[in-house]
């Protein structure tokens, strides 16, 4: 039996028959919650300069000394150090979606643990489904822990890309013989277990369209494999990979089903308050003992697991929420008003430094520039200074 690659097309064959391909649900029905008034433009482009302003001075003035000096005597504290700043700039999104847009954030399912190490696995259903996680690990002290496996386009974004790679994000080809060594390597600096982890993966490695769907069906057809109306077939080498390399270290495996009412949002209806009105957020927690450990055996599970999801939406389709609506409770007003002032206060001390002061200033953030900009290009991080000399010594004394 075959698996499907992670990135590629190879077919995974199982015991499933064709099916007669079936018209998907669109992945933007409904109309607007919002017009999108000239007014609704112009408060959006606040915002996205407010975040875009905040990210790039407390990524110029935070990054060197948390993901750069630091880390070069502890990654475990480095991290520990940029989940609490970095944490903070991430939590001005679900401000932004819970307490301006007045978006309904709804969670169902199971009601997850606080604090736990886990791999996330989701449906992608639009563009920002990723920032809506945001809203769960903000509820369960992991927003600062919380990385994604992303397409290395998004890598290129002025500012946003350089705050993905100092956020230890993991960005792929979408080729798994390009993308295998280098998400291994990196799976591989996740495994100590004192660092908080939430690694969120979605393994249709890309975003629900009507179009992509089709595709998805007819080449389910072709290989007797589950026609799915809702997601796309899931892509199983990436996800495999993260639970071979991780196992040992991590609590469970949350499985995430989102969706909205009544229309997927796109990146300007978020910054808009165009859309949505509700996001739906159902939660599966699954014991890594459930999990099969074998390769061809962890896809197939993974094939059921995005058999459930579809189902799932379908019936969220019809009735309108998920199963077992949770009380996760809202997050605090006088919280988040609190933290956007400290990171406003921040950024605003930066940017009078850089401005209004020495000539000294004006070369940190020039040298901050080129760092992050050739660190994020390049993919690099320094190592701690105590683990390669450890690593050098033992080298040389193999030799001898």
């Amino acid at each position: 039996m075959n698996g499907v690659n992670a990135f590629g097309k190879e077919p995974l064959n199982h015991s499933w028959k064709p099916m007669e391909v079936s018209r998907p649900l669109t992945s933007n029905d409904g109309l607007k919650r919002h017009p999108l008034t000239p007014i609704r433009v112009l408060r959006g482009l606040i915002c996205l300069l407010v975040l875009l302003s905040t990210a790039f001075m407390m990524l110029l003035y935070c990054a060197p000394a948390i993901c750069v000096i630091l880390r070069l005597f502890s990654v475990h504290y480095s991290r520990k150090v940029a989940a609490i700043f970095f944490g903070a700039w991430l939590a001005l999104w679900p401000f932004l979606f819970e307490k301006i847009n007045k978006t309904k954030v709804v969670f169902s399912g199971e009601s997850v643990p606080a604090k736990e190490r886990v791999l996330l696995i989701a449906n992608h259903r639009t563009e920002v489904d990723w920032m809506y996680l945001w809203d769960l690990a903000l509820r369960k002290g992991r927003l600062g822990h919380i990385k994604y496996i992303l397409k290395s386009s998004l890598m290129k974004l002025p500012v946003f890309g350089w705050g993905f790679h100092i956020l230890e994000f993991i960005s792929v080809e979408r080729k798994w013989e390009l993308d295998e060594s280098t998400m291994r390597q990196m799976l591989s600096t996740f495994s100590d277990p004192r660092d908080p982890l939430w690694l969120a993966v979605f393994p249709e490695g890309t975003d629900f369209t009507e179009q992509k769907c089709i595709r998805s069906q007819e080449f389910a057809a072709d290989y007797g494999l589950p026609i799915l109306k809702n997601v796309l077939l899931p892509k199983t080498k990436g996800f495999y990979a993260c639970l071979e390399n991780l196992r040992n270290s991590l609590d469970a495996v949350y499985d995430v089903t989102i969706a909205y009412k009544y229309r997927c949002p796109l990146f300007m209806d978020n910054l808009c308050g165009v859309d949505p009105a509700e996001v739906h957020i159902h939660v599966r927690r699954i014991l890594l003992s459930e999990i099969p450990t074998s390769e061809k055996e962890a896809a197939a599970w993974l094939m059921d697991t995005f058999k459930l999801k579809d189902q799932l939406l379908s019936d969220f389709k019809a009735q309108g929420c998920f199963p077992n609506q949770q009380k996760e409770g809202n997050i605090s007003t006088f919280k988040c008003l609190v933290n956007f002032l400290m990171v406003i206060a921040f950024t605003s001390m930066c940017a009078f430094l850089t401005f209004f002061s020495s000539i000294w200033f004006k070369i940190y953030v020039a040298l901050g520039c080129a760092y992050l900009a050739s660190a994020t290009y390049f993919n690099f991080r320094p190592s701690p200074v105590i683990g390669s000399v450890k690593a050098m010594l033992g080298y040389k004394q193999s030799k001898l």
